[in-house]
Formats: structure tokens, C-alpha cells, sequence
């Protein structure tokens, strides 16, 4: 089920308005504004110096095995190596698992970085650090995640939301990456499973079912409610909201909106090319058509990277699947012309340990890891950054989480060195002593 607005408890934000149990051909008005979607048209554009329209994260919930993907160590004693081989790339001398092939013959669209620090190996708290690039963000989500500042800071770019998850906000104990103290209508909206058997955006699929005029008998209801509530509540900020849902009603009525997320417009050569029958495959083809169409920032979560126990036996499942389907997404944004304005950025909490444990697999480790960054003005096919022979420790170039999240506001024209204000008054800058990844552009 696609959400676009939920109220968990205990939430920090403003809570549920009247509008909550209205719902308009079956999506409710005020998650299409989120609720305030349209209060980025007061918002600042992107200035002229952004690299990038869109920004593609793809998360690795879990810590992604960076001896078995990215940084092998060949020459390591077998409980470092493990059981995979190694494979040459199109980059003289780098080489990666053979695990890899698709990426490895296509690293001249993207740069690598083996030289990832995390600064924490608790699932919670580095997977915050990295989605906020704040090290104050900690246990609850304390501090908004990078696409929430980003949707909070530049206007949508078109009647769809600014913001999707795929398949939803990534999440261990709690929900991780959320909107924090900017409030839920500044959280994502989530797609759900796009590899599920049928699967389709419920609200927006069923809107072809309705008919517009009973579309705008619904509105005109919402209208009533609105004017009521004013009367009653005297509250004049209502009226600022207005647009907003003029807005939300052009979204459940837009031809746009419906297509973005229509995977059956895709033809099976295609779908053949990302991984038909993979999870992994259908969901980064519903990214690349939300980037395609102007979706301002897209989380892409594939976690399933957690291996303390039986590494190769899941590694073996899932490699394969993961290097076709980030491989073909790649290829295909390039195609198509969109990593011209796209910034690309694939990382997760951490890496994994050098050694393989007790139980066949590798545990947390906070001090290396690999990513990838592609598009928006990235030089392709350079490596950054590099670990020791063991793959336990970064030897050149240390990239932190705020770098990242400098690096995506950066790219988008966000000025991270502003302040904004929490709900209690208090000025917050976005990002403390950070700098974007320079190298990426040399």
C-alpha cells in the first residue's frame, strides 16, 4: 500500500488535521500536499550553480560486504578473502568479485569510493549519520533526513510528489530517514513492492475507475469541510493552504502522475535488461521513471546486507540480482540523457568485517566500506579513496557522512550552511563543518 501520509505515535510533528479521514478517489488530500507539497513554491529554486535537477540515493541497508563487491582482496589469506574470485574491470587494475560483472564492465559511467568511514557499527545510528550526514542524529531520528531537507528547501519540479521511497523508508528497530522536526509533510511517499505479483499504486491506478466530475464532487465536499473549519477554528494559517490542495486535486487527476509509476508502459526487453523476475530489478526501473519524470529526490532502499551468519549462502542470491539491476539502471539513465542532471549516490551504513567469523559471515565494521557516485557533473571511471590490504581500514582519503550529504546538497544547489528552525525555536544549520567530495568532479 502506497503511503502518503501516516502518524505514527509519538511523533514529534504537528499531528493529524480534520483532513486525515478525507480522502479524495481514495488518497487522502492532505498526504498529496504533504501537507503543506505546495508551500515549495514559496520555496527557493534550485540557483543556476546546481549540477543537478534530481538526486537518485540507492541504500544498502544492512552494511554491503565490501570484500566480496567492490574491494576484494585477492592476495588476503582465505578468512579474508573468502570464496569468491576476482574479476578485472574497465579501469586498469581494479578489479572486483566476480560476483560483479555488470558493474565491472560498466564503471567508466561512475566513480568508486572504497574509502567509506561511518564513524559507528550500530545498524541504527550509522544508517542516521548517513541519511543526515549529522552526527547528532541518533537513536529516534532526530534530525531530518537528507531528502526531507531537500523537498523542505526546493520546490517540486511538477504536480508528483517530491519525494518517493522505494519500497519505503529504510528501517531496523525503528524507522530510520524520516522528516524528524520538519514534520511528516516533509516525509516520503512509498511505493510499496513494485516486483509484487499485480502490483500497482493503489490511489493513483484507481483513478482511471473514477470519473472527473465525481472527482470534483468530492473536492467541492473537501471545499465545505475547509470553509467550516475556518469559521470554526478561526485559524487564518488555513488559509495558506488553499493552493496546496489545489494542488494535491491536479495530482490525483494528473496523467502524469498515473504514467510515472505505470510499469506496463515498459516493454519486456527492458524489464528483461533490470531483472524481470528480481525484486531489485522492478524496483530500480520504477526509479529510473521517477526520475525520468521529474521526481526530485528518490530513495531506492535495497536491504538485505546484514550477513553475521551464512554470508556466501545469501551472497549467492543476492549478487547477481543486485549487479544486473544497478548495472542496467545505470546504462539505462545514461541512454536516456538523464545522468546529465541526475547525481547517482549508492552507499550504506558501513562495510563489513575483514575476518569471517565463527558462524560463515562477516559482522559490522564502521571503518570501511565502498560507494558509488554517477551523474550530475561526477568524472566517471576514477576510484577514490582506497583501504589496506585487509580491507580493515581506510589508508587514503577517508569519506564521512557528512561529505555525502554535503556532496547531494551541493549538487542540487542546497545551501547547507543555512540555519533552519526547530518547532521550539531553535536555529539548526543543516550540515556542521562539512564539504562535498570534491574529488568526484577532478
Amino acid at each position: 500500500m502506497l503511503t502518503l501520509y501516516s502518524k505514527s505515535s509519538g511523533t514529534q510533528c504537528n499531528g493529524v488535521s480534520r483532513r486525515d479521514l478525507l480522502r479524495v478517489g481514495g488518497l487522502s488530500v492532505l498526504g498529496l500536499s504533504l501537507p503543506d507539497l505546495l508551500r515549495m513554491e514559496a520555496a527557493q529554486a534550485a540557483p543556476a550553480k546546481a549540477r543537478a535537477k534530481n538526486v537518485l540515493v540507492i541504500y544498502l541497508g544492512g552494511g554491503q560486504t565490501h570484500h566480496d563487491t567492490f574491494d576484494p582482496k585477492p592476495d588476503a589469506p582465505a578468512e579474508i578473502r573468502g570464496k569468491y574470485g576476482t574479476i578485472p574491470t574497465k579501469l586498469p587494475g581494479i578489479r572486483y568479485s566476480d560476483q560483479m560483472p555488470q558493474m565491472a564492465q560498466c564503471n567508466d559511467l561512475y566513480t568508486l569510493v572504497r574509502s567509506q568511514v561511518a564513524g559507528s557499527d550500530h545498524h541504527e545510528t550509522a544508517a542516521q549519520w548517513m541519511l543526515t550526514g549529522n552526527y547528532g542524529a541518533m537513536q529516534g531520528g532526530d534530525y531530518p533526513a537528507i531528502g526531507a531537507i531537500v523537498t523542505h528547501q526546493l520546490k517540486p519540479l511538477n504536480t508528483l510528489p517530491p519525494y518517493v521511497a522505494i519500497p519505503r523508508n529504510h528501517s531496523f528497530t525503528w524507522e530510520l530517514g524520516k522528516a524528524a522536526w520538519l514534520g511528516e509533510q516533509y516525509e516520503s511517499f512509498k511505493t510499496g513492492d513494485p516486483s509484487g505479483n499485480g502490483w500497482k499504486v493503489p490511489n493513483l491506478a484507481l483513478q482511471s475507475d473514477v470519473k472527473e466530475d465525481r472527482l470534483g464532487r468530492r473536492k467541492a465536499l473537501l471545499d465545505s469541510v475547509d470553509s467550516l473549519a475556518r469559521r470554526v477554528e478561526g485559524n487564518d494559517n488555513l488559509k495558506s493552504m488553499d493552493s496546496f490542495y489545489q494542488r494535491a486535486a491536479q495530482m490525483v487527476l494528473s496523467e502524469e502522475a498515473r504514467n510515472a509509476f505505470d510499469l506496463s508502459k515498459e516493454s519486456d526487453k527492458t524489464k528483461e535488461a533490470y531483472g524481470k523476475t528480481q525484486r531489485w530489478g522492478m524496483q530500480a526501473l520504477l526509479a529510473r521513471r521517477l526520475i525520468e519524470a521529474d521526481v526530485r529526490f528518490v530513495f531506492l532502499q535495497y536491504s538485505a546486507w546484514d550477513h553475521h551468519a551464512k554470508i556466501y549462502e545469501s551472497c549467492d542470491n543476492i549478487l547477481k540480482p543486485f549487479d544486473q539491476a544497478v548495472a542496467a539502471l545505470l546504462r539505462d539513465m545514461n541512454d536516456r540523457g538523464l545522468l546529465k542532471d541526475t547525481l547517482v549516490a549508492m552507499f550504506g551504513d558501513f562495510g563489513r568485517t575483514s575476518k569471517i567469523n565463527k558462524d560463515a559471515g562477516r559482522d559490522h565494521w564502521a571503518h570501511a566500506g565502498s560507494m558509488i557516485f554517477a551523474g550530475a557533473g561526477v568524472k566517471p571511471g576514477q576510484v577514490i579513496g582506497s583501504t589496506d590490504e585487509k580491507g580493515e581500514y581506510v589508508v587514503d582519503r577517508g569519506v564521512r557522512p557528512p561529505e555525502v550529504a554535503a556532496t547531494i546538497y551541493d549538487a542540487l544547489g542546497v545551501d547547507y550552511h543555512k540555519e533552519l528552525q526547530t518547532p521550539s525555536g531553535r536555529p539548526v544549520p543543516i550540515l556542521v563543518d562539512a564539504q562535498p567530495i570534491h574529488e568526484l568532479y577532478k
